[in-house]
């Protein structure tokens, strides 16, 4: 009763600290020895700072990582939702920031889907190796008392308890783990987002943003800026400065316990705060994308089809490498005469080889070039509505 009496002072805002208290530790023992007496003085029995500011930095980490892994896996869920909608919405696909081949604009979608995953992944993999208990090894040396470690394990929601009290309590790979993850995780953010500013300019107008999710200029009426995005793209560079941050920390402390122990805190909270507070607008925004299927079918060009031309004598039984040399001589002749790909005549394509016959001008299909990249992981519709489910079934084993 005098520990719930303590905790309704801290959250009603009443607990009064006193000069002689020097940390939360002492302060809380100091309260409960006033209110039960001396037997507050046993709260701190085979207990030290060291395992007890480490027990409960895991317990923290364990609750942040399982909040941001339900956030991210809202987002997945709308690119999937969003994704069923434009199995057939066909755009183009860039590498290089350059025109590359047509793409569905779902495959785009489910890309960023498993980059997600991976993250998560990568988080409950944090998160098993935070769920290692350190109380019980004291300031570094353990304690000389019979106690049940595995007793506290059950009871405080830990896997196991560790098995070295000089690691335990200067252990901290779990908090670089997870700003390891959480920084890639941003990064991820970073990239889906840098995609979103390039498809939102006019130039491209492929998407454009809800008007809640994009701001205006104090000088030109016409901008409808990404901010949002932007923001997402600029926190990156945060997060991964907290990583390399903390590990330039580590690198030069002896073992056990060191105060320098005392910055993992500020760049964990950060990070977690940043994640927590973006990943809900992300969110809204890829829910709320309009997309302009007209403005992605007028942007494709059939220079993209130029290795499709290249499977064509591949399928004829030429090796790729020369079918590959031979479709570069046509993609110059189409340029020399200032001519489309399909505009060049089955006798000029002759010339280059013998190969090319009537049946080449379907070839020079968009959709059909899609639709040909039907091997598992393609971006063919038939391969996609595969991907779709293999993402429901890989969110349906998360869950359970």
């Amino acid at each position: 009763s005098g520990l719930e009496t303590v905790l309704a002072e801290w959250e009603s805002g009443t607990f009064v600290l006193v000069p002689e208290d020097e940390d939360i530790h002492t302060a809380v023992e100091r309260r409960l020895t006033e209110l039960v007496g001396a037997a507050g003085g046993k709260l701190h029995t085979v207990r030290s700072r060291n395992d007890q500011i480490a027990t409960d930095f895991r317990l923290w980490v364990m609750r942040a990582i399982d909040e941001l892994d339900e956030r991210i896996s809202l987002l997945q869920g709308v690119l999937v939702d969003q994704a069923v909608g434009h199995i057939h919405t066909v755009m183009p696909g860039y590498t290089h920031l350059q025109p590359a081949q047509p793409i569905t604009l779902a495959h785009w979608l489910m890309s960023f889907f498993w980059m997600l995953a991976r993250d998560r992944e990568r988080l409950a993999g944090a998160r098993q190796r935070t769920a290692v208990l350190p109380l019980g090894s004291g300031a570094l040396a353990g304690t000389p008392l019979a106690i049940d470690r595995q007793m506290l394990v059950d009871a405080l929601g830990f896997n196991s308890y560790s098995h070295n009290s000089l690691d335990a309590v200067s252990d901290r790979d779990f908090v670089v783990e997870t700003l390891f993850a959480l920084a890639l995780t941003n990064t991820h953010l970073s990239r889906l987002a840098e995609d979103v500013v390039i498809y939102s300019n006019p130039l491209f107008g492929y998407i454009t943003l809800n008007d809640r999710y994009s701001t205006g200029s104090s000088l030109m009426p016409q901008k409808r800026n990404a901010d949002p995005m932007e923001l997402a793209r600029g926190k990156a560079g945060r997060l991964i400065g907290h990583l390399t941050g903390l590990l330039t920390t580590l690198k030069g402390l002896p073992s056990t316990y060191n105060k320098d122990l005392q910055e993992d805190k500020e760049s964990l909270f950060d990070a977690v705060d940043t994640l927590n507070k973006l990943l809900p607008v992300v969110t809204a925004i890829m829910q709320t994308l309009q997309v302009n299927p007209d403005r992605m079918r007028a942007a494709l060009d059939e220079e993209m089809l130029a290795t499709d031309l290249a499977d064509y004598l591949v399928h004829k039984g030429l090796p790729f490498r020369q079918a590959h040399h031979i479709v570069g001589g046509v993609v110059r002749l189409a340029a020399s005469q200032k001519l489309r790909l399909s505009q060049v005549p089955l006798d000029s394509l002759r010339e280059l080889s013998d190969l090319f016959d009537a049946d080449v001008s379907g070839v020079f299909d968009f959709d059909q070039s899609v639709a040909r990249r039907a091997a598992p992981g393609g971006t063919a519709p038939q391969a996609v509505q595969a991907q779709i489910e293999a993402a429901r079934d890989w969110m349906q084993g998360r869950a359970v």
